[in-house]
């Protein structure tokens, strides 16, 4: 029987990785996990009492395709409390997780053999979804001299010219913001161009030192541009399954068409209780988990030295620290391997977001506690000095 072409996608590392630590864990093995970019708090108590209340006696039967009016309205006032940009919530689509979101903004933006161009290093999911919708994706190679971020330049410089742009701030795994005035300079550059800007925003808020807001910039404003956002990594909910897209007027219909066929909806119970994550306790909660990754982001940048990790990407947000590892003779699936097997600490290898060079990177997330994380950089100081 025929097996699609378009399903023959890379598989994502990090997801066989965890599999195995918990396969160590199951066993008995002592593995401390930092290869996920998951929190380790999980969802705030006033989301959690939300949701307790709606399974005793809620309303869980099918919402809107793009979502509850309530979470949409509420997402409407979250970009007014923290960008003071005014959303029509007409423009919002709930989606399940920002996975969904990209899903459903490149089947609405992008035809078969359109050309969309990322930043290498970057998240592998945008290649591999796009990949398999029959779109052809253009790496941009984006090293320290661009601080691992698309530049006008590049885009001007290819040819044949690109039909989307998609960019992260703060990426992953690079941890690192786009300047406003980059960002600015991109959004007019591609509306311009008729390029269809896309930006992952899912990280906005985990910025570095913590502030009471987003820490990045955004293009919520832009006539043109999509944004992603998500409750999975701000708000610790991952295994909700719920996101959103911020949508030009043209894209709103084609989404929420998609959307109805595709879902039929989000996940009602998540969509209800995520109203909750926008309350005063909700976002206190979030900044309470950002203060601990700050501490956590802290104690790996410190122990650099002893780690012999000399080039590291700047971890300006998000919650990784992306370190070259060449230095120990090993490619990085083997020194991931070797991690976890020897010194029982899971991180991901740098061939998940670049296929060029990623051979020389690993990634390692500093979602966890900071106990843990303190810990698990013990592990590594002492299992490389046994190689």
């Amino acid at each position: 029987m025929k097996v699609s072409q378009r399903s023959h996608v890379p598989p994502f590392a990090v997801m066989d990785i965890l599999a195995a630590a918990n396969a160590r864990r199951a066993a008995g093995a002592s593995v401390l996990n930092l290869c996920a970019g998951e929190p380790s708090t999980g969802a705030s108590e006033v989301v959690r009492q939300r949701a307790a209340e709606l399974l005793a006696g809620g309303d869980l039967g099918y919402t809107e395709s793009m979502g509850s009016p309530a979470l949409r309205e509420a997402i409407a006032g979250h970009y007014r409390r923290w960008y003071d940009v005014e959303v029509d919530p007409a423009r919002v689509a709930v989606t399940t997780g920002s996975s969904g979101g990209f899903m459903l903004a490149f089947l609405a933006a992008f035809d078969v053999g359109d050309r969309v161009a990322l930043a290498r290093p970057g998240y592998p999911a945008y290649a591999n979804i796009l990949a398999a919708l029959g779109c052809e994706v253009v790496d941009l190679d984006c090293g320290p001299q661009t601080r691992y971020q698309p530049t006008v330049e590049m885009l001007a410089a290819l040819d044949p010219p690109v039909d989307g742009l998609i960019v992260a701030g703060p990426a992953n795994p690079t941890g690192t913001l786009i300047d406003p005035t980059a960002l600015a300079e991109l959004t007019a550059w591609c509306s311009e161009h008729g390029v269809r800007l896309i930006s992952d925003e899912i990280y906005h808020g985990i910025t570095y030192p913590a502030t009471d807001g987003p820490g990045a910039a955004t293009v919520a404003a832009s006539p043109d541009a999509v944004v992603v956002n998500s409750f999975s990594k701000y708000w610790a909910m991952t295994g909700w399954r719920l996101g959103w897209l911020l949508l030009p007027e043209d894209l709103a219909a084609p989404v929420d068409a998609l959307a109805g066929n595709v879902a039929l909806c989000p996940p009602a119970l998540a969509q209800h209780a995520g109203v909750a994550a926008f309350s005063p306790e909700g976002y206190a909660a979030a900044r309470a988990n950002v203060a601990q990754y700050a501490q956590s982001r802290r104690l790996v940048l410190d122990r650099l030295p002893e780690l012999g990790w000399s080039r590291v990407a700047p971890a300006d947000g998000a919650f990784y620290v992306y370190a070259d590892v060449s230095a120990t003779g090993l490619r990085s699936p083997d020194w991931c391997a070797r991690a976890l097997d020897e010194a029982g600490v899971a991180l991901t290898p740098g061939t998940d977001f670049d296929p060029a060079h990623g051979e020389d990177w690993v990634r390692l997330s500093f979602a966890s506690s900071p106990s843990v994380v303190a810990e698990a950089v013990d592990r590594i100081v002492a299992w490389q000095q046994t190689l």
